[in-house]
């Protein structure tokens, strides 16, 4: 698989991509356009209205994925946008897109939930002759369902973990625990794929691994029942999907008397601020990053696909990795 790598603002892409995909606030349909971007608008001065199906709040980099969208898609930049985030509530979602339909939007954004369950809104959507582009998350659905999709290598991000896992803790016994993003969706499925792919052969030893729903509550509350089961002293390392779990992780190996980082090591993805803050205080030791911000490129293929022009059908972000030493460096200049 050919892959080229992207900035926020140059697109570019894959030539194939088996599509199945990070973890906004929940609410009501409304328009937006809150603030500026650099991503231009319909042609011709024409104002491209635009629906967004956002996941909902569920974590920090949900809120800065959806605040890039906002901006890329203002009244400045020639776009209306109608935004409705579902709560992780499915059906929710596809009723959000299925009002875009009825309203006569003339694109949709969205970024699902989980992969499956898609197929009739989408042949709504062509039907309606409304094009349709998938931002971070993405379907199982027919590929001619939709026009791109736009977002991370989350198999590449669990790879990278993995790798790193595998080289500090691989020639030892270790017993992990895994915090999983929201069952179902792509970024928990192919960063378990990428993580587990990574450390077979070693002696890193995967004891029990629950949902957290890419939430902090959510890991907090799971890494309890983790510590609960097998005690503090018989974990060794968390892998969690998404930092939001990882600091509620932090929370619970605290709240048990150990110190996380040391006592239990921590490695997580996404690279919020709170979470590279926490890499810098040492309770967390390693993480990989999943860009969130990724308005300005939905926004120009929006406006490519609305104007009749070729857009690359799968387009990737890429993604660092963090150390303590990287985190520090990186931290201040930090845009979420």
């Amino acid at each position: 698989m050919k892959k080229r790598f992207l900035t926020s603002m140059a697109l570019a892409g894959a030539a194939a991509f088996a599509l199945t995909a990070c973890s906004s606030d929940g609410g009501d349909t409304g328009s937006s356009g809150d603030a500026s971007g650099d991503t231009g608008g319909g042609g011709g001065g024409d104002t491209i209205v635009v629906g967004f199906a956002q996941t909902g709040s569920e974590s920090g980099w949900r809120s800065a994925n959806t605040e890039s969208m906002k901006a890329a898609f203002s009244e400045e930049n020639g776009f209306e946008l109608v935004f409705n985030a579902a709560d992780n509530d499915t059906a929710a979602q596809i009723a959000a897109v299925r009002g875009f339909i009825s309203q006569g939007v003339d694109a949709i954004v969205i970024a699902p939930i989980v992969e499956d369950g898609w197929d009739d809104v989408l042949q709504e959507a062509k039907d309606a002759g409304i094009p349709v582009i998938l931002e971070d998350r993405t379907v199982s659905a027919a590929a001619d369902l939709y026009a791109a999709w736009i977002g991370l290598d989350f198999e590449a991000e669990g790879t990278k973990a993995g790798e790193w896992a595998a080289a500090e803790f691989g020639d030892t016994e270790t017993k992990m625990v895994v915090l999983e993003g929201t069952t179902g969706s792509a970024p928990a499925n192919d960063r378990a794929t990428g993580f587990d792919a990574a450390i077979e052969g070693t002696m890193i030893e995967k004891i029990d691994s629950q949902t957290g729903d890419f939430t902090r509550d959510g890991g907090k509350s799971v890494m309890e029942g983790f510590i609960q089961n097998y005690g503090v002293d018989n974990i060794d390392l968390v892998y969690a999907h998404n930092d939001d779990m990882a600091l509620g992780a932090i929370e619970a190996i605290e709240a048990a008397g150990a110190t996380p980082g040391e006592d239990i090591k921590i490695i997580s993805i996404d690279a919020v601020h709170d979470g590279m803050q926490a890499l810098v205080d040492g309770k967390i030791n390693y993480i990989v990053e999943c860009n969130p911000l990724l308005g300005d490129l939905v926004a120009a293929a929006v406006t490519g696909v609305v104007n009749g022009d070729s857009v690359e059908a799968v387009q990737y972000v890429e993604d660092l990795a963090f150390d303590q030493a990287a985190a520090e460096a990186a931290l201040p200049d930090r845009k979420y």
